[in-house]
């Protein structure tokens, strides 16, 4: 007997429904018809199935603190880094954890069981740590939380910066983080992604750095942190977050960039909603959009995955987590509106995300794990375009999450019916 079948579902590489068959937390089969009986059946409707979705970068430390202890007026990210030192002394692990906690179910609602999770690591106590370490282990059954030693006000430039990431690793954070260009000088910088790096590569751990967040078309640790992968052989397990000046970089530069990361095997991770709300603040017209140039990374063979980065906080006073809504504004900003480019947009939150995260056993195929969300929309596009109710969300072949189908009905010139956006 088989614990659930997903029956009637649309998914990438098949022309016709299919059924998926899940026990013991795993998929069994997938195809047409399938001749099963479960404990428990799913009917897809026709609609699309889809891996989980993957928030490649966020802030769970920071989460929903919108107005604490002030609104950022000016919107912009020094002050919105200012508002978080502000914060920092004032916070509780309870109301830390709470605000994550509650998260953690907007995401699991909208079907982002995977998230890579940047936590301060500039804090003395690490109470942050503690607190997102905790949330890490009792929600572990229904989202896979990555944890990034984040030094926030730089590890070079913060007193005992190394020694607290270092304790912060030693706790059970899985990831080194950095943010060279918030050190004091660009050769702090330099020197922060080699000192972390070789951490790094010292544990046998990932890295994902906050690089180069400025509209300062010479901010350019993103060489130096692709230099320190290939120095260092950590190909294929590094991010670059942000990577907002390659915005405003030369394009005969850019040209010479590209091929290095794609020879270190560097991931990155674009933040579309947060990045159009921050860059280009001090550009009168024309207003620079300040967003990596994903559309030529992905040309390199480098992948891109997409991140909400924040949520009503100090940084970002808007967002519930929903990653179809970063992948539609990537679309906008990127001009990435072409129908293969709109696809590549749907797998930047889902399967271009496992790469980053090396999720283990992520997809639809048979031997991977029973994981899945059940997309009101019949394609990747229409998704897209209509932010739709996550109708199912599965996770280790049981359902933890469902959402009523949205009908809506209008009523004009005396007679009602039912409006329907598909």
């Amino acid at each position: 007997m088989l614990d659930l079948i997903v029956r009637n579902a649309r998914i990438d590489g098949h022309k016709e429904l299919v059924d998926i068959s899940c026990r013991n937390g795993r998929i069994v089969e997938v195809g047409p018809a399938l001749q099963a009986q479960a404990d428990a059946t799913v009917d897809a409707k026709g609609y699309l199935v889809t891996p989980p979705f993957v928030d490649s970068h966020f802030h769970m430390d920071a989460t929903l603190s919108m107005g604490m202890p002030r609104l950022n007026s000016s919107g912009t990210l020094l002050e919105g880094i200012r508002i978080w030192g502000e914060l920092k002394p004032d916070l509780t692990a309870q109301g830390l954890k709470e605000r994550a906690l509650k998260l953690v179910s907007w995401a699991v609602a909208k079907g982002n069981l995977a998230i890579r999770t940047h936590v301060d690591t500039t804090d003395p106590s690490l109470m942050a740590v503690d607190v997102l370490l905790e949330v890490r282990e009792e929600m572990r059954d229904y989202v896979d939380i990555q944890l990034v030693a984040f030094p926030q006000d730089g590890v070079l430039r913060c007193k005992d910066g190394i020694a607290l990431l270092k304790r912060a690793l030693d706790k059970g954070v899985d990831v080194v983080g950095g943010i060279p260009h918030f050190e004091r000088t660009m050769d702090e910088g330099r020197r922060s992604v080699e000192l972390l790096c070789e951490i790094a590569a010292e544990r046998g751990l990932m890295v994902d750095m906050h690089c180069d967040e400025s509209d300062d078309p010479h901010s350019r640790h993103i060489e130096s942190l692709t230099y320190q992968t290939q120095r260092l052989g950590l190909q294929g397990r590094v991010a670059g977050s942000h990577l907002t000046s390659m915005h405003s970089m030369d394009n005969y530069y850019v040209s010479k960039l590209l091929p290095l990361m794609a020879e270190a095997q560097m991931h990155c991770v674009c933040n579309p909603l947060v990045n159009m709300n921050l860059q280009g603040r001090h550009d009168t017209y024309p207003k620079r959009r300040g967003l990596m140039r994903v559309p030529e990374l992905l040309a390199m063979g480098i992948n891109v995955s997409l991140g909400h980065d924040d949520v009503m906080d100090p940084w970002y006073p808007m967002g519930t987590h929903d990653m179809l809504e970063v992948a539609h504004m990537g679309a906008h900003a990127l001009h990435m509106t072409g129908v293969e480019q709109q696809n590549t947009l749907f797998d930047a939150v889902t399967t271009h995300g496992a790469r980053t995260l090396n999720l283990k056993d992520y997809g639809l195929a048979p031997g991977c794990n029973a994981d899945m969300v059940i997309v009101q929309a019949a394609s990747k596009m229409e998704a897209l375009r209509l932010h739709p109710a996550r109708l199912f969300v599965i996770r280790r072949g049981a359902v933890i999450s469902t959402t009523p189908e949205v009908q809506a009905t209008v009523t004009m010139n005396g007679s009602t019916q039912r409006v329907d956006f598909r």
